[in-house]
């Protein structure tokens, strides 16, 4: 059965604030599933852009394979992207379901990810939450990763490799002649291990996700396959 993709809710001319993400608290993760053959994606993409550009969220783009088959094949889009998306809908809140876009809040929350007020709103309810777990990262010599994570036990860890931004010309499909900016594109990821309450470093190696064009990376605390995400930081 095809996916039934829902329109965009862009709201246009009026004003928003800034999230509230108290100071010091873990970023909250937002995740956008988009797609370069879906014609409402694009102002999802330019407000994940505008959202990463205000602090306080750590934003990645996952592009999804389900639309490669009307006439245009996503340059970004991975199939685990599509699994994870897929995942999700057994606990979200808000507007489940499979669709683009759609916006996932801290794994806890799901929108359509061009509707600014009901996302500025889940990611204000999402910060004032305390974080679950806390995640430390830096990267170190020999293209190695230190992670030290204490809190969220039994929960994963995850190594998400992203580049920062991708620009692509669409030649074909609904977007067809259009130029779109995507924002922190997941690359790949791999799971470190599991989370204790007490703190526990890994040294990784970031090799496999480089390879993959990932330069800049991001640590996330979740539980399960596709559950809340307790803790995260952004490595740069």
């Amino acid at each position: 059965m095809r996916t039934v993709v829902l329109a965009a809710l862009s709201l246009i001319g009026l004003p928003f604030s800034a999230q509230a993400v108290p100071s010091g608290r873990a970023p909250v993760v937002l995740e956008l599933f988009t797609s370069q053959g879906c014609s409402s994606c694009p102002p999802a993409d330019a407000l994940l852009q505008r959202l990463a550009s205000e602090g306080g969220v750590l934003v990645l783009s996952r592009p999804v394979t389900y639309w490669d088959d009307l006439g245009w094949k996503d340059t970004l889009a991975r199939p685990e992207n599509t699994a994870k998306q897929r995942a999700y809908q057994a606990g979200l809140a808000g507007r489940p379901g499979v669709y683009t876009p759609q916006l996932v809040v801290d794994g806890r929350w799901g929108g359509v990810g061009s509707d600014e007020r009901a996302i500025r709103g889940a990611i204000s309810a999402a910060g004032a939450k305390p974080a679950l777990a806390s995640v430390q990262a830096a990267r170190q010599p020999g293209n190695k990763l230190s992670i030290t994570v204490s809190g969220g036990a039994g929960a994963d860890i995850l190594l998400v490799g992203y580049e920062p931004s991708a620009a692509v010309a669409i030649g074909r499909g609904e977007n067809s002649g259009t130029r779109v900016v995507y924002t922190n594109v997941v690359r790949g990821e791999a799971r470190v291990g599991k989370a204790t309450e007490d703190a526990k470093t890994y040294q990784v190696d970031l090799a496999s996700l480089t390879s993959k064009g990932a330069s800049r990376f991001a640590v996330l605390v979740q539980q399960g396959a596709a559950g809340a995400i307790l803790g995260a930081a952004d490595v740069h």
